[in-house]
């Protein structure tokens, strides 16, 4: 059933987009996935590298990823039980990199250090508001338009003002902009910069191969000179000395620090402070 007035195929797309996001999204998430990268963990081995989930906030996680298929659940015995990252979870990790790769180059600049796994999460907030994915579509597709217009065809039905709060959301995060009031919202430099994320994300959910981002109708590019492979990490202006080599990665690789971060972190560092000026809101 269609959730908005965009072509049916579009419709569809963004509908997978937002599911994909909705699945990641949730608090700690992603930090459970990236424990889970290098081999199947119990519980125990879990709240060891999750130190900061306790009394049975773990559980919850796991059981959500589970059903989104993200995370599978083994029982050895009756006291020995893992849990592991499915393949269709294997395969989401190299989209982290790129949701982080958005992060350095456009939000705004923290004034302290912040990890990776926390730009990734900062991002994950923004793309998830409410009606953000298929506004960011809409003015992509038309380069700018009406709050009228977007609300005909990001909310058909219902009345058109409801437009104004995902708007204005959107404005205050730096993605969506407008030159005063009754004039035309339009893509930031921001907004318009999410098109390998939003092509990734697309290219994951429909079960494709990451390659295929940079042809997305919408999102995709031309521009193949700044294409990386799947997995392959963009670094743009670092915030931080290039992290240690990560010791879960597999066996038989010899990648540098600089080609794959350590995403995960076994401390969950306080949110840092923000410099206000320039890129989209943390």
């Amino acid at each position: 059933m269609a959730t908005t007035a965009l072509p049916s195929t579009v419709d569809a797309d963004v509908a997978r987009v937002t599911e994909a996001l909705g699945m990641i999204t949730p608090r700690w998430n992603v930090r459970v996935l990236l424990a889970l990268r290098a081999q199947p963990l119990r519980y125990t081995e879990l709240t060891d590298k999750l130190p900061w989930l306790r009394g049975g906030q773990l559980h919850p996680r796991l059981r959500a990823l589970g059903d989104a298929g993200l995370v599978g659940r083994t029982e050895h015995s009756v006291h020995h039980v893992t849990y592991h990252l499915t393949g269709r979870g294997t395969t989401l990790l190299p989209v982290l990199p790129v949701i982080a790769a958005w992060a350095e180059e456009f939000l705004e600049k923290p004034a302290g250090p912040v990890s990776t796994v926390q730009n990734v999460e900062d991002s994950l907030i923004l793309l998830t508001r409410r009606h953000a994915a298929p506004i960011l579509w809409v003015l992509r597709t038309r380069e700018e338009a009406s709050a009228r217009y977007l609300a005909d065809i990001v909310m058909p039905g219902g009345y058109w003002t409801n437009i104004y709060p995902p708007l204005r959301q959107l404005v205050d995060d730096g993605l969506v902009d407008t030159a005063g009031t009754g004039l035309p919202y339009r893509l930031t430099a921001s907004g318009h910069g999410l098109g390998r994320v939003f092509g990734t994300l697309s290219a994951w959910a429909a079960g494709r191969s990451l390659t295929h981002a940079s042809r997305h109708p919408v999102w995709g590019t031309p521009d193949t000179n700044t294409r990386t492979e799947p997995g392959t990490w963009v670094s743009r202006q670092s915030r931080l000395p290039a992290p240690p080599l990560s010791p879960v990665l597999e066996a038989g690789t010899s990648r540098s620090p600089r080609q794959v971060p350590d995403l995960f972190s076994h401390a969950a560092p306080a949110r840092p402070a923000v410099v206000p000026v320039g890129g989209a809101r943390r």
